[in-house]
């Protein structure tokens, strides 16, 4: 809002705010008769341009001026100087502080000692946000260009005929609502934050908050998707490389730190699945990025044979609150406390059962079995691996005193596999490695190629794993991003 030295001047002595919708301005209306034939008093009339009859009334019904001089209740009553600034207020009815105010004894001789005020309609939800962008500080102009819709034009339609959407309805991203999203940072809207592939266009923070709008993402979810951005144009995600494979992979955001909470993100019951503001749409407003700017569409530079939901959108938190683990962007390098985000090149999730290990080398040895399938059982090294381990399965690690590093040192140890099971042909199946490592033991998974993170719902003995894509120089890794503001 406003600062006391930029608002708008004052008419009169005293001004009082008021609306007819309001008891306590009912109550004080023959007070401001007694003021307006005293003093110069002029009133803003919120609601009703008509109330009071007697004072000088003026018609506030577009809350400008309330707005302007930050009126969260009424009535307000103001005492101004000679050039037309705030001197003091006085809030609701009370008849100490309005004599001490105007400096009148006797006000309202008939009425209670004091009344509470009401809301301010300046400061309603449903109208401040409208007012904050018709009265407050615009900022810097927008350098995105207005598409103006005509009268029988559906924004919503336009959106998807245009090409924009990911096929399901998105927020239209109005120069109301681009400002507002602004807002959910400190970086200034022109700054590049990546060259977003296939088409290596730079992208502002101004593009990344209007697809942020359009995929459904509150302000103070920016931060987070900025960083995601950020990662996924990493040289190391290669994101180019993850579109234009056949396989049916994408980025999968994991966040970790404080953020979680303070944007309610999901880590416990389906984590992984729908019904989160948060986690559905940064996942999304990725993707509507990639989209939009970096010209990433299906049929384009989009290859998938198959595809995958995760390609709408697939964000989620780590349940650090009674995890086994230090968080996963901890153990990656990030500093306890902060938050960040690593992104995953993976698939979509698949359910691990196992309901009656007790020990962790028996279930280790299960959730081996499983990993040694991504993506088929004969092919090693070239896929990582994201494993989600429920806080079930969890408990079994805990009570052991198992850490993420030593889940991971017995994964790869159990999953060293004879190279007579992986050539072409063994198990009468064609596909395989070539003949020429058959003497040869070979690990599933390169030696940082399984990752570990916590999170689910408490009931359940499950875990998921989330199969990546191609390994080196020719494929991805998962990059980790701390989250700035």
């Amino acid at each position: 809002m406003s600062t006391p030295t930029d608002r708008p001047p004052l008419p009169g002595d005293f001004v009082a705010f008021v609306k007819r919708d309001c008891p306590t301005c009912l109550l004080v209306e023959p007070v401001l008769a007694e003021l307006a034939a005293a003093r110069v008093l002029t009133v803003f009339s919120q609601d009703d341009p008509d109330f009071p009859s007697g004072p000088d009334t003026r018609d506030d019904t577009s809350l400008e001026q309330s707005w302007q001089h930050e009126i969260e209740a009424v009535p307000t009553l103001l005492r101004t100087d000679g050039a037309g600034r705030e001197e003091a207020r006085a809030i609701g009815w009370h008849r100490g502080e309005w004599e001490a105010l105007t400096g009148m004894t006797g006000l309202g001789a008939d009425l209670p000692d004091q009344r509470m005020a009401c809301g301010s309609l300046s400061v309603s939800p449903d109208l401040a946000p409208e007012l904050a962008f018709r009265f407050g500080h615009r900022g810097p102009e927008l350098a995105s260009r207005v598409i103006e819709l005509g009268a029988r034009e559906d924004a919503i339609e336009t959106l998807f005929e245009r090409g924009w959407s990911d096929g399901l309805p998105m927020v239209p991203p109005t120069e109301r609502r681009v400002r507002a999203m602004l807002e959910g940072t400190s970086r200034a809207a022109d700054e590049i934050v990546a060259s977003v592939p296939p088409d290596l266009a730079p992208c502002s923070v101004e593009k990344v908050a209007i697809n942020a709008v359009m995929a459904g993402c509150r302000p103070e979810y920016l931060p987070v998707v900025l960083a995601a951005v950020e990662a996924a144009c990493t040289d190391e995600f290669n994101i180019h490389g993850l579109l234009a494979t056949t396989m049916p992979v994408a980025p999968v955001i994991v966040v970790n730190g404080p953020i979680r909470k303070s944007l309610g993100m999901n880590s416990g019951i389906n984590a992984l699945g729908q019904g989160n503001r948060a986690n559905s749409t940064i996942g999304r407003a990725l993707q509507l990025v990639i989209r939009n700017v970096g010209g990433g569409r299906p049929g384009g530079i989009d290859r998938a044979t198959h595809g995958s939901p995760a390609k709408l959108s697939f964000c989620f938190a780590e349940l650090e609150e009674g995890s086994p683990f230090t968080p996963l962007a901890q153990e990656r390098g990030v500093p306890e406390g902060r938050s960040a985000v690593t992104l995953f090149p993976g698939e979509a999730p698949r359910n691990v059962i196992d309901q009656l290990s007790r020990d962790p080398e028996s279930l280790a040895a299960s959730l081996a079995v499983c990993l040694r399938t991504i993506h088929h059982p004969k092919l090693v090294l070239g896929f990582d691996v994201l494993l989600v381990i429920g806080p079930e399965h969890g408990r079994v690690f805990a009570e052991a005193g198992w850490s993420r590093g030593d889940l991971i040192e017995r994964l790869h140890a159990l999953l060293q596999i004879p190279g007579s099971e992986l050539v072409r042909g063994a198990g009468g199946i064609a596909e395989g490695m070539p003949e020429t490592i058959a003497q040869l033991t070979l690990p599933k998974f390169r030696p940082d190629g399984i990752l570990v993170v916590h999170s689910g719902g408490g009931a359940g003995l499950f875990s998921t794993i989330i199969g990546g894509w191609l390994t080196g120089a020719e494929g991805s890794r998962p990059v980790t991003r701390e989250i700035g503001t």
